[in-house]
């Protein structure tokens, strides 16, 4: 181990216990995340169990001038926790708790380690829920969440994560801890504080506690899988629906034909509720309080949606298994990952820009880089598509440039973003200007010169 690496381990071990700090050797025993299959780099890896903890490990990493990169779940897609050997990484995996649930002020107080899955299930005991959901929730962190600004299945209906903090706790880049745990729905007193840590991607601070703000358990779920004949008839369908199920629509997925087919087609598991051979399929889901009532309104306005030719097919789900199995072709997103090595973009854009977007992709793929794989599926009911483009192992260095270029060029002639959910990390780095304006970028670098004067939090990260 070079001497550096040794005082790093030897001095935050002596700071904070020996079993708070891992060496080289045993970071290098530790997967870098999803779709990858590498192993974590750094010279340590840092496990407080308290606030004071991360305080004192960014406190003596800002003194020495080492830079830290905080984890969280390894969920993230655009490589935003990625380290290199001579940086410290600072896990919250053990500040997992929940520290409470106030069913009356429908609140949660968690540490940022908690994981996503562990909090749904937490608070459904207690008749809440908290709405945040993805693919990923059980793995993905929800200090991970809110330093991604993570969005999910159910955006429609109730927001992306900044929608669901009301406060948080925050240590800086020095070791400062920033308490602001408000935990009042209105709170309108000055600057926002929160909102810059929130998708900042650990580039400003370090997120350590939150005050979530959590809902009503809904008491009746209907889950129903549509076959489309066009997008016109798509688009019409989300409109129809969102207005005839009186504000009780929480999801709206759409899938194109490829992706149905892939999810549905050994070595799948999934089993297709539909026939394969329709352009497109939404996902609705509804969430409510009576089940009779609720099941009356959403089959009604299916049968409308039919009647109006907005869907030729559907499969309603009769029980809770049948919309897991629904939804579990949705989530099934590692299918992608088969036979080649998958590039996935998750852009948004105007909803009546999508299908020609998808559409000119397409050719240009074909006519850019030859051979491949192209899947389309996302949450339309937000204006967020997932882009999966295949290639072969040999030819992902050379065609990843070619096909970014392709991709985020279109967005931007679309006037769409970038990145709907996953964030900015490095991979998409190069690419903000095509979201962002220069006075933007501008004030985003004061930002980060404000709190990171250093630049030892995240770097290389977002900006």
């Amino acid at each position: 181990m070079p001497v550096a690496a040794m005082k790093v381990v030897s001095e935050l071990r002596a700071l904070l216990g020996d079993d708070a700090v891992l060496d080289a050797d045993d970071v290098a025993q530790r997967s870098a995340g999803l779709f990858r299959g590498d192993r974590l780099k750094a010279c340590a890896l840092v496990r407080p169990s308290t606030t004071d903890a991360v305080s004192l490990a960014l406190s003596w990493c800002h003194a020495n001038g080492v830079s830290v990169v905080p984890q969280g779940g390894l969920t993230g897609l655009v490589h935003g926790a990625d380290a290199e050997p001579d940086q410290v990484i600072l896990s919250l995996e053990r500040m997992a708790e929940i520290e409470s649930i106030d069913p009356l002020q429908r609140i949660a107080v968690v540490q940022a380690g908690v994981v996503l899955q562990t909090l749904q299930e937490a608070v459904a005991d207690s008749g809440l829920m908290f709405p945040l959901d993805l693919g990923a929730r059980g793995s993905a962190t929800i200090g991970g969440n809110a330093a991604t600004n993570a969005g999910g299945n159910r955006v429609i209906r109730y927001g992306m994560m900044r929608d669901m903090v009301l406060g948080l706790e925050v240590v800086l880049a020095d070791g400062t801890v920033v308490t602001s745990m408000n935990t009042l729905l209105k709170n309108n007193t000055g600057y926002d504080l929160k909102q810059l840590f929130i998708g900042s991607e650990g580039t400003l601070g370090v997120i350590t506690r939150l005050v979530l703000r959590l809902r009503e358990k809904q008491v009746s779920t209907n889950v129903a899988l549509a076959a489309a004949p066009s997008f016109e008839a798509l688009t019409g369908l989300l409109k129809h629906m969102d207005q005839s199920l009186g504000g009780s629509l929480s999801a709206f997925e759409v899938m194109w034909r490829s992706f149905y087919q892939l999810v549905t087609t050994p070595p799948a598991r999934g089993k297709p509720p539909l026939p394969q051979d329709y352009p497109f399929y939404a996902l609705i889901e509804s969430l409510g309080s009576d089940h009779a009532a609720d099941a009356t309104r959403f089959h009604a306005a299916l049968e409308s949606a039919l009647e109006a030719n907005l869907i030729v097919d559907a499969a309603v789900a009769q029980s809770e298994a049948d919309a897991k199995a629904i939804w579990s072709l949705r989530d099934d997103v590692l299918q992608v990952a088969i036979g080649g090595i998958p590039i996935v973009f998750d852009v948004s854009l105007p909803v009546a820009r999508m299908e020609d977007f998808v559409n000119d992709l397409a050719a240009s793929l074909s006519t850019a880089i030859g051979e491949h794989k192209y899947w389309v599926y996302g949450h339309m009911g937000d204006g967020n598509l997932h882009i999966n483009v295949q290639v072969q192992p040999q030819n992902h260095a050379a065609q990843r440039p070619v096909i970014e270029a392709l991709v985020y060029g279109k967005v931007r002639g679309c006037n769409g973003s970038i990145s709907a959910e996953h964030g900015i990390g490095t991979e998409k780095r190069a690419w903000l200007a095509a979201t962002r304006n220069p006075a933007e970028i501008a004030l985003m670098l004061q930002l980060k010169a404000a709190l990171d004067p250093r630049g030892v939090l995240n770097p290389g990260k977002v900006i």
